[in-house]
């Protein structure tokens, strides 16, 4: 009888939103049965689901996984939008970055067993393109592009540009405990440019956010005689608050749930797991630990084939802290990093405490609060320290004369503080 409940919900749902969808060139889901949207590299390990969805143009070799929880297979197809740096669709022609016509079946997918919430687990290889840059995977129902599913972000790349970085990532002056800072400089040599600091365009992110993102960022020095450019950034603008490694929480079984977790409601289905209630970590000293950097890892410890035998479970996060004068969210890979109503927290004045309830799939989850509002410090209930590990992209963006659009020609990871 829950089963169908949560059916009936999760169809009646899909009609309402039906009629409020509207494309955006972002990582999203439109409909609520569309559960954990992965886009990856396929590559060997199960960590690699952690990795950027980012390829090289003589390795195109990226995974579309999702769930659809209505439980009953449905035809689904996906199409590419080609976009500029700034991710606004750029004025290509289907044709000029692929070699077949823009629509493609989704045609591989499984039967979940055993789990409470039945559902259907999709595999998709994406299609290769002729031209580096951005791109949008959109995948919709019968193939009806209006009815849309989900959206997702990915980036091709050649390598024309040469990247030297100097190894120094604190920032300055009384900044240098919780900021971290890029220098580098990109050797611009096998480009034709006139104008560099115009036609050169740089994006930076951290741990794979979109959110918090550095777009079109400037150099301070072009240096023309050694066709270089130069990255040094003597203010906030351009550098990062450091952050702190995530918090995270391990269900990968639901028979002994792991580390971080609290109560386990069997008494319903689909069960429900709270989470040890965490404390703000303002003013606390850096810990040291390894974290995913905000990401997660679906994988099952009581079943084989995590992808179609992991359940779905409702889990309920909990800060102890104070009513602040801003919003509180709880972000992560989780939720696309999304600062909307479905990750703002709710305050329990009974509890003291902020709290959220999401429905995730079975496996080992990263997440932080983030503060929002103005005047306030994102990054309060978390703390903000030089020494914590991130991952940073830097991503580099030509227009050359012909195509007219935006090229993704340098591509780097730059780790911070790796382990």
């Amino acid at each position: 009888m829950l089963r169908l409940t949560l059916a009936l919900c999760l169809f009646f749902l899909t009609q309402i939103a039906f009629s409020q969808k509207k494309l955006e060139l972002a990582d999203k889901s439109y409909e609520d049965e569309i559960r954990t949207v992965q886009l990856y590299p396929n590559l060997s390990a199960n960590l690699d689901k952690l990795k950027p969805a980012v390829a090289a143009v003589n390795r195109q070799n990226l995974v579309l996984e999702f769930d659809d929880l209505l439980g009953q297979r449905s035809n689904y197809y996906v199409r590419l939008i080609h976009c500029n740096f700034d991710w606004t669709k750029s004025s290509l022609q289907d044709l000029e970055f692929l070699n077949e016509y823009n629509e493609y079946a989704i045609t591989e997918y499984d039967m979940s067993t055993q789990t409470s919430v039945p559902y259907v687990h999709y595999y998709f290889e994406v299609p290769a393109v002729k031209l580096p840059g951005n791109y949008v995977l959109v995948a919709y129902r019968e193939s009806d592009k209006n009815d849309l599913l989900l959206s997702r972000r990915f980036m091709i790349y050649s390598n024309e540009v040469g990247l030297l970085t100097d190894n120094q990532s604190q920032g300055l002056g009384n900044l240098q405990l919780s900021n971290q800072q890029l220098n580098f400089r990109l050797n611009y040599s096998r480009l034709d440019v006139v104008n560099p600091y115009e036609a050169i365009r740089l994006v930076i992110r951290q741990n794979q956010r979109w959110d918090n993102a550095r777009i079109n960022v400037k150099p301070s020095f072009v240096r023309e005689d050694k066709r270089e450019l130069e990255y040094r950034f003597f203010d906030q603008s351009n550098q990062f608050k450091a952050g702190n490694e995530f918090r995270f929480v391990d269900f990968r079984s639901l028979n002994f749930p792991g580390r971080n977790t609290g109560r386990l409601d069997r008494s319903q289905r689909p069960f429900h797991l709270s989470v040890l209630t965490d404390r703000t970590r303002q003013d606390q000293a850096y810990a040291q630990y390894r974290d995913m950097n905000g990401g997660y890892i679906i994988d099952n410890q009581d079943n084989r084939d995590p992808s179609v035998s992991s359940d779905y479970v409702f889990v309920t996060f909990s800060l102890a802290s104070a009513k602040l004068a801003a919003t509180v969210h709880l972000l992560g890979a989780l939720n696309n990093w999304d600062r909307t109503a479905t990750s703002r927290m709710d305050y329990n004045a009974r509890a003291n405490a902020y709290e959220i309830t999401l429905f995730l799939k079975q496996g080992w989850y990263d997440y932080q609060y983030w503060v929002e509002g103005n005047l306030q410090d994102s990054f309060q209930l978390e703390g903000s320290h030089f020494e914590t590990e991130n991952l940073y992209e830097v991503l580099v963006y030509q227009r050359p004369f012909r195509p007219q659009a935006d090229l993704l020609v340098g591509y780097y990871q730059l780790p911070v503080n790796s382990r």
